[in-house]
């Protein structure tokens, strides 16, 4: 067996390789281009990149976050993206070691990374990722648990003639049961939502890339760990939006007070409002966030939560 240091290390420098490749598809995926080909070259210059200018966060510091040839200034995300996604690795590797959960964790956590960054940049969560995700998690429910009420719904039955292989099929099946039961409310609460907010305000509230993206979620955690991310990531998203607000009131509130003019403090707040409704907030981003901090310590959160409204833990 091969000492924890090291499978450590080697989840750590997976995480850097595949980060590696999630700014080849963060860049490339919004853009529908190829992951595969060309290789990767200075978005400015066009100069492919040497094998030597490729490694994973290290080069990026070595060359001064600047392209070895016209020096343009190469965003910082690149190393960013690579760490995060390293770190998140290891951190799959430290919660459940050498496993199935831990390999299920590393996909999830590429997805996730990958698709915070996207939205964050371009307001777009690619098919190409989310209903892929979706998938997987399909096939992670064979190997993974997926806690939710099908076990209780359809009790097992054993006999004098049940089979291991029976009993692990009959297991898998309400696992991929939960993980079914979690895509669907995932994804239908957010579409609930965004049609009803189409209804009220005519407007679209709600992209369907963000729809896509729960039901993947959802199909990883299942239902009870998809209502926390649902929950907590409007929450996050909400104080965001009131921080928006604010930020705008105050600046535009300063600006007011030096004009001749009457009521400085409805027409800043007035003018927040109008900068909020004009505001996509890239919600995806939230939910990716919410999700990674579900997926590691949503169910100690959950108990936390309950026991502060006295229940028993």
């Amino acid at each position: 067996m091969y000492p924890d240091w090291l499978l450590g290390a080697g989840f750590f420098c997976f995480g850097l390789i595949f980060g590696s490749f999630l700014n080849v598809c963060i860049y490339r995926l919004p853009r529908r281009m190829s992951v595969v080909s060309p290789r990767s070259a200075c978005p400015e210059c066009h100069a492919p990149i040497a094998a030597f200018d490729n490694i994973p966060v290290f080069s990026w510091l070595i060359l001064g976050g600047r392209c070895r040839h016209c020096r343009t200034r190469i965003t910082p995300r690149y190393a960013v993206v690579e760490l995060i996604c390293a770190l998140l690795f290891l951190l799959s590797f430290l919660h459940h070691g050498l496993s199935p959960d831990a390999a299920k964790g590393c996909v999830l956590s590429f997805l996730l990374v990958g698709l915070t960054f996207t939205d964050a940049e371009t307001h777009l969560l690619p098919d190409a990722m989310t209903l892929p995700g979706l998938g997987m998690a399909f096939i992670f429910s064979f190997f993974v648990t997926v806690p939710g009420p099908a076990y209780s719904l359809f009790p097992l039955h054993f006999h004098n003639s049940t089979t291991l292989f029976q009993l692990s099929l009959n297991l898998a099946l309400r696992s991929l049961a939960n993980s079914v039961i979690g895509a669907i409310l995932g994804s239908g609460v957010l579409y609930l939502i965004g049609w009803i907010y189409l209804k009220l305000r005519k407007v679209d509230g709600m992209g369907l890339g963000d729809v896509k993206l729960m039901a993947m979620a959802g199909a990883f955690f299942g239902p009870a760990l998809t209502l926390f991310v649902l929950c907590t990531a409007s929450l996050l998203g909400g104080a965001f939006g009131v921080f928006i607000l604010l930020a705008v009131f105050r600046k535009r509130l300063a600006r007011y007070r030096k004009r001749p003019g009457s009521h400085p403090a409805a027409r800043a707040w007035h003018a927040g409002q109008i900068a909020l409704q004009g505001l996509e907030i890239p919600f995806g981003v939230f939910l990716c966030l919410m999700s990674v901090i579900g997926w590691f310590y949503g169910e100690p959160l959950i108990r936390a939560y309950l026991v502060l409204l006295g229940f028993p833990a």
